[in-house]
């Protein structure tokens, strides 16, 4: 990676390129800012040249030049039609399938995928999903997301005490550097076809963890979709008075509108809580049959 003129890079992700004219230093920093950058590998910074899309200040700091990069590539994405959905996304190999869990932070998207990934799921996206969605109402599929799989030090030493996580250190740990557990989608992305989407939520008691599932009306389901696509714009900056929400304007925001009613119409949302290992099973049972064992409509 060598800048060229005034530090003109290119940032790609899932194939398409952000042009970003950035202290040179993004250079030195990248290894830290690439993880949390939604369908970016860690070679995806290159020279660029071309129109700038987006500039980063002399000096930002590493959470905001993430933080502006994601906004901008929320925009870029949207206007290919591929919204930057706050969930885990995790494919099963035997059959190409991927689950899509969405939630609030701490709702426990991490501990779930890593139930699913002991079964032999893997993690393609650890915080934040590349949805496309198709204009003609075909089925949505993955193309990739974030590397980084942070998950909350003392829950997942809790459900998984196997892992030996030591009791000390940062509250928030990166399970991508696990064996095995993340890899990057194949080219052929046909592979990464939306076949569930859960609302997940991890019970703390587990003498009440049965794996509980709703089938959530479209209305709803609609909400869970246009908060959890907004994710990237609703981040406050360390340094600087911005507001990423501005960076959508209203005949962007009516496009994000259009694909996530697509989304809540093509593919049932579901609801799904209990215990990290229950909601596993009932999302490998999503996976199997199209339906739940256990289901209900939620209005």
């Amino acid at each position: 990676m060598k800048a060229i003129g005034r530090g003109i890079y290119e940032v790609v992700s899932a194939g398409r390129s952000l042009v970003v004219d950035a202290d040179p230093t993004l250079e030195r920093r990248w290894e830290a800012v690439a993880p949390h950058l939604p369908g970016v590998l860690p070679t995806g910074l290159r020279a660029g040249a071309g129109p700038v899309t987006v500039r980063l200040p002399a000096g930002v700091a590493v959470g905001d030049a993430r933080r502006l990069l994601n906004a901008h590539l929320h925009l870029l994405h949207l206007s290919r039609g591929t919204m930057c959905v706050h969930a885990v996304a995790v494919q099963r190999p035997v059959d190409g399938r991927v689950a899509v869990l969405l939630g609030g932070h701490g709702a426990g998207k991490t501990l779930a995928a890593l139930a699913l990934a002991r079964r032999g799921w893997r993690v393609l996206a650890g915080d934040v999903a590349l949805v496309e969605c198709s204009s003609r109402g075909g089925q949505p599929r993955v193309l990739g997301g974030t590397a980084a799989f942070l998950a909350r030090r003392g829950p997942t030493r809790r459900w998984f005490p196997d892992l030996e996580l030591p009791a000390g250190g940062p509250d928030r740990v990166d399970l991508s550097l696990l064996p095995g557990l993340w890899e990057p989608l194949p080219l052929d992305l046909g592979a990464g076809r939306v076949s569930v989407a859960a609302l997940v939520d991890v019970d703390g008691d587990p003498a009440a963890g049965g794996g509980m599932v709703e089938v959530l009306d479209t209305h709803t389901a609609a909400t869970v979709w246009w908060r959890a696509s907004g994710h990237l714009l609703e981040r406050l900056l360390d340094d600087r008075a911005v507001v990423l929400r501005q960076l959508e304007d209203a005949a962007v925001a009516s496009r994000r509108l259009e694909r996530v009613r697509e989304l809540a119409g093509v593919i049932g949302l579901h609801a799904v809580w209990g215990a990290p290992d229950m909601i596993a099973d009932r999302i490998e049972d999503l996976a199997r049959t199209g339906a739940p064992a256990q289901t209900g409509e939620v209005n």
